[in-house]
């Protein structure tokens, strides 16, 4: 029986390694947003760039498409981080510490998970910031024909300040 015991222990011990899975599936996830968010910067700096060059007068439609795509440029870079972060954290959890990033100074702290409620909060952090990039993004497109629009608009506004607060007032 303890032959037993010990197979199936290492085989359990050892089935950690399934968690590999989603660690490449998140770093390639990362890698293509980080790609795609960098990529329509740089249309956005090529277009700009065209439009300057050619002596035009910068529109609004313009300046609003601008807006957009930088918000959601940085929408998918948070997201990317997101996804970096929880690779990362669930490779020192599950597998191994990351012996390279634990001698270096220049290592951000933030990379550093070392249990699971710790991981949690850094992504909350960073989802929460998604959050709040997502709302400012839906912010642009709102119209003030109605009074209520204002008053949504300064309702989510102070929850999304509320949110930010709370979250830097728990450390």
């Amino acid at each position: 029986m303890n032959f037993i015991e010990r197979v199936f222990e290492s085989f359990l011990w050892n089935s950690r390694f399934v968690v590999l899975l989603a660690v490449l599936a998140s770093m390639l996830g990362m890698l293509i947003l980080f790609f795609l968010a960098a990529e329509s910067m740089w249309h956005l700096a090529v277009e700009f760039f065209q439009v300057v060059t050619g002596h035009e007068a910068i529109s609004t439609e313009f300046h609003a498409d601008a807006v957009g795509t930088i918000i959601s440029a940085i929408d998918d870079f948070l997201l990317a981080t997101v996804l970096l972060i929880f690779s990362l954290g669930l490779y020192e959890l599950f597998i191994s510490k990351i012996d390279v990033a634990q001698g270096d100074k220049a290592a951000s702290q933030i990379l550093m998970i070392k249990n699971l409620d710790d991981l949690k909060d850094r992504l909350v952090k960073v989802v929460l910031m998604i959050l709040v990039v997502a709302f400012f993004k839906n912010v642009l497109h709102v119209t003030f024909d109605e009074p209520m629009n204002a008053l949504f608009m300064g309702g989510g506004i102070l929850l999304v300040s509320l949110a930010t607060y709370f979250s830097h007032k728990a450390h």
